[in-house]
């Protein structure tokens, strides 16, 4: 590829009509999420897991992650364009395949996930992940689908990429960067209303320079 012209392609992606997001999953088996796997966990979201209503598959991530996956729902939710027939984001689970941030799960959907390895090898993360992408392959049409996650992942990127090839994009910005400096990344620019440029991630330079350091969030 001729020198400059990656950031024209990304630049020609981010104007695409249409996107999908998908978002890779948090740790259940973390201690963030142990607090709230307890059967005596007090905080209100533990309680609300608890109860026979659950809470919103999205909130319980964005808790046991912080600011990374707060940083990909903000994001999702400010730049999705899904085409008819499909949800703007979509996010990877242990044992469920894609679910949307606002399913409601609770207490044993967790404890399950939590006893799930997020492992290609895996039957039971790789089955029902299959099926999902499958069927998401089929509503979506042409739609570039974006990851949001760890673009150099063996847990899911050789799976998505097997479903989805050409069609799955990355943020170009990703580059170099770790977990915490793409949530930051991410919340910075859906509070901007400034969306990232995308390339496929198929063949894509995963690994570069360290980019700087962002400047701390507005309180």
């Amino acid at each position: 590829m001729a020198a400059g012209a990656l950031p024209r392609v990304a630049a020609a992606t981010a104007r695409l009509s249409e996107r999908v997001f998908l978002l890779s999953p948090a740790d259940a088996g973390g201690r963030r999420a142990a607090l709230l796997r307890s059967p005596d966990g007090a905080s209100e979201l533990a309680r609300r897991l608890r109860s026979d209503a659950g809470a919103p598959l999205g909130e319980v991530f964005a808790f046991i992650s912080s600011l990374y996956f707060r940083g990909k729902l903000a994001y999702a939710s400010a730049f999705s364009r899904p085409p008819a027939g499909a949800e703007g984001a979509y996010v990877i689970t242990p044992a469920d395949g894609l679910r949307t941030p606002d399913v409601p799960i609770r207490s044993a959907d967790l404890e399950r996930f939590a006893g799930v390895p997020v492992d290609p090898e895996e039957p039971r993360y790789r089955r029902p992940l299959l099926r999902d992408l499958e069927a998401l392959a089929g509503r979506t049409g042409s739609a570039p689908v974006v990851l949001l996650g760890s673009i150099a992942s063996k847990k899911y990127v050789e799976l998505l990429l097997g479903v989805l090839g050409a069609r799955l994009h990355f943020p170009t910005d990703f580059v170099g960067r770790g977990d915490m400096s793409r949530g930051g990344l991410l919340l910075r620019s859906a509070g901007a209303g400034r969306e990232l440029p995308y390339q496929p991630l198929a063949g894509a330079r995963l690994n570069g320079p360290r980019p700087a350091k962002l400047p701390p969030l507005p309180r």
